[in-house]
């Protein structure tokens, strides 16, 4: 009899929930390639799964399944990254994990066997919540981030035309008193002064 192991599963739920970065992007090429050697190593663990028999046959080809899910989840999470990619991983894991498992229950019988079924449904449930847990917190931490980066940007232009503004009230200042300045003079000393004032100010 294969003995359920609730604890042995939690762990695999969890590392499930783990589905950080992938290694680089795939292409479109060995995007196809990959999925092509999913289907082959499906077939192949499938096929090994024969010469077993009962239960035994049931739970080897559940857990064939199951990686060939994982896998693709995982290949679809590298050729197109995003936090709901990385759920799907998650989610893959603990399905089949929890097929896995209720599978194995069938060697009991009785109280027994509906125990294991629903520790087993239990800890996928769980599972499955943790994992939509944090795909919405990654998804609220980057809308926040880039609201972050939207306000600093809003901030900086508001700065800058702060800064802007000041030097041409600055300047506009300094332009009047060398304006004024020139009152001390007379006719054509005045106009030169002040068309002296209005080049070095820009002032047409």
């Amino acid at each position: 009899m294969n003995n359920f192991n609730l604890t042995g599963m939690t762990l695999v739920l969890s590392l499930a929930l783990s589905a950080g970065a992938f290694a680089q992007n795939l292409s479109k090429d060995e995007y196809k390639t990959s999925k092509e050697a999913i289907s082959a190593e499906y077939k192949s663990a499938k096929a090994a799964c024969a010469s077993l028999s009962g239960n035994a046959n049931d739970v080897c080809v559940l857990e064939a399944k199951g990686k060939e899910k994982v896998a693709r989840a995982e290949v679809e999470a590298r050729y197109k990254p995003s936090h709901k990619a990385t759920y799907q991983v998650s989610l893959a894991k603990g399905e089949a994990t929890y097929a896995v498992a209720k599978e194995k229950c069938d060697d009991a019988a009785g109280n027994t066997k509906d125990v294991c079924v629903k520790e087993a449904k239990a800890a996928a449930t769980a599972a499955k919540a943790d994992a939509k847990a944090k795909m919405k917190a990654a998804d609220a931490n980057t809308t926040a981030k880039q609201k972050t980066v939207d306000a600093r940007q809003d901030a900086g232009e508001k700065t800058s035309a702060a800064k802007m503004s000041a030097a041409a009230d600055k300047l506009d200042a300094e332009y009047a008193v060398a304006k004024e300045k020139c009152d001390s003079f007379a006719d054509g000393a005045k106009d030169n002064c002040v068309k002296e004032a209005k080049q070095r100010f820009g002032k047409s």
